[in-house]
């Protein structure tokens, strides 16, 4: 129950840090993707099943506030949730060459789902203007981002796999 409402309390945070204060800290018009960065850590930190759930919740949260169909970003960070839970097993916390190849590939395919399923749909078909305007300066943005916000997130990790492993010595 603690790491729920601890996932979700991150999960709020980054997405009001998002949505108002790099809203503000905008380089011509790209903020950085917390969300992505939250997602595909948790899904290679605690692998498949538990990224896929935080993806899904992540993507309802964000459909919520922004969404023009229910759903549509639910599906897309719960799929990237669920791929990065993939790397469960290469992942080691000392090591950060990883999680940022992860985190920039995540970031990658959620713009290309957003081109894809909402402008190219509609006949919209820049997508070289697309790639050079947003997909790259918010990867290179969200990838500067990740490198202070991805040691938090681990540090709470291992804090509440600890607290986990104290209780479970408890009971047994």
């Amino acid at each position: 129950m603690r790491r729920k409402i601890t996932v979700f309390i991150i999960i709020f945070v980054c997405f009001l840090l998002q949505t108002t204060l790099f809203q503000a800290l905008a380089l011509a018009s790209i903020s950085p993707n917390l969300l992505v960065v939250v997602v595909s850590s948790f899904g290679f930190m605690r692998g498949r099943k538990e990224g896929m759930y935080i993806g899904f919740f992540t993507g309802l949260v964000f459909d919520a506030f922004y969404g023009t169909m229910l759903g549509f970003y639910s599906l897309v960070f719960m799929h990237i949730g669920y791929c990065n839970g993939m790397f469960r097993k290469f992942f080691f916390p000392d090591d950060i060459k990883l999680p940022m190849l992860l985190i920039s590939a995540s970031d990658i395919v959620y713009n290309a789902a957003v081109y894809v399923l909402k402008f190219m749909f509609r006949g919209q078909f820049h997508f070289s203007y697309y790639l050079l305007h947003i997909i790259i300066p918010e990867l290179v943005y969200t990838v500067l981002i990740m490198i202070v916000l991805y040691p938090i997130l681990l540090k709470i990790n291992q804090k509440l796999e600890a607290i986990e492993r104290r209780s479970g010595f408890k009971f047994v």
